[in-house]
């Protein structure tokens, strides 16, 4: 088996794990993991941005809000996707999502670098602004409250454990989804973009299409995790769309590995884990976090799925150092 077959095949154990585990954990481990899934979503949304394509967002927490607030208004005033029409919801949610990224792309995509981090962070601060001052739409401050989960083919979504099923049947779509994504001939464009995007350009490639497209793509799965987000947390607010919330993605993104995918969903169930293990222990548990974060990419540029290559890198050097031919060539 090549490594890339292997790396799968963990990925695919891992998941089944997961899937076997938690439900037989208690309820507040398996909302936990739900919300972890869920959040999950935003972060590879984002990795797709970040590690792929070598754009920096601040402002993927927009798309997670249109979603929320679109479940939300729908579910509260029209009564729609609380039954069979729940698939048409997510269908809807990713489309809001996809439009809204294809609004703010015309506007970020042509900047670069910390430029690129300005205006996403901006436009994001803008739905913010809107989720907070939009006391008829949005309910102000004080959110939406979704009171009743969805019911779909005869199985209660109220219910923990089904809807912690749907939840992860639609992250491990959203998963195989974008890894298929990054590994088809645009993703390695997209690849291509962010190692040296003058070079695409000189063989023909229409970079700045290549990076509207990936935008669009990422605010899909956004507004999907705002969905799932909305019925997982119960509640649509403006904490969810604040700048925070876009924060913790980046960090989650790289603490777990950019540009791998797997890693935003490990660094997803890291820190969700962490803040609430941690919260219990001590009042000042946002500093132990932080701290994380700082190690993590002192000595793990490329987060915690790069510990292997860096054993690898750390075995291959010591035993350079004890090769007995190098140590018989120094001279005494």
């Amino acid at each position: 088996m090549t490594s890339q077959q292997i790396k799968i095949l963990m990925v695919v154990v891992a998941l089944g794990a997961l899937a076997v585990i938690v439900p037989n954990t208690n309820s507040f481990v398996i909302l936990l993991s739900t919300r972890a899934l869920a959040f999950a979503i935003l972060v590879m949304s984002l990795d797709i941005l970040l590690g792929y394509t070598g754009l920096a967002s601040l402002g993927q927490a927009a798309y997670l809000g249109v979603g929320a607030y679109a479940t939300a208004i729908l579910a509260t005033t029209y009564q729609f996707g609380l039954g069979m029409d729940f698939w048409l919801v997510i269908l809807f949610g990713m489309l809001v999502g996809a439009a809204l990224a294809a609004v703010f792309g015309l506007l970020a995509i042509r900047a670069t670098g910390v430029y690129f981090l300005m205006i996403t962070l901006a436009l994001g601060q803008c739905v913010w602004g809107l989720a907070y001052r939009w006391n008829s739409l949005t309910g102000g401050d004080n959110g939406i409250n979704l009171r009743v989960k969805p019911k779909f083919a005869g199985l209660d979504l109220g219910h923990d454990v089904t809807f912690f099923y749907v939840v992860f049947f639609l992250f491990a779509l959203s998963l195989l989804a974008m890894y298929v994504l990054v590994q088809s001939p645009f993703g390695r464009s997209l690849a291509g973009i962010r190692e040296r995007e003058l070079r695409m350009q000189i063989l023909g490639y229409n970079t700045w299409l290549h990076k509207y497209i990936a935008f669009i793509i990422a605010g899909g799965f956004g507004g999907l995790s705002g969905v799932l987000w909305a019925h997982t947390a119960g509640i649509v607010s403006p904490e969810n769309v604040v700048l925070t919330t876009s924060v913790d993605a980046l960090l989650m993104a790289v603490l777990g590995g950019a540009g791998t995918l797997v890693g935003g969903v490990i660094g997803s169930f890291i820190v969700f884990g962490l803040r609430e293990y941690l919260s219990t222990l001590v009042p000042w548990w946002q500093y132990v976090l932080g701290a994380v974060y700082v190690l993590t990419i002192l000595y793990l540029p490329f987060g915690l799925m790069g510990i292997p290559e860096r054993i690898r890198q750390w075995r291959a050097s010591s035993g350079k150092q004890a090769d007995p031919k190098t140590l018989a060539s120094v001279p005494s």
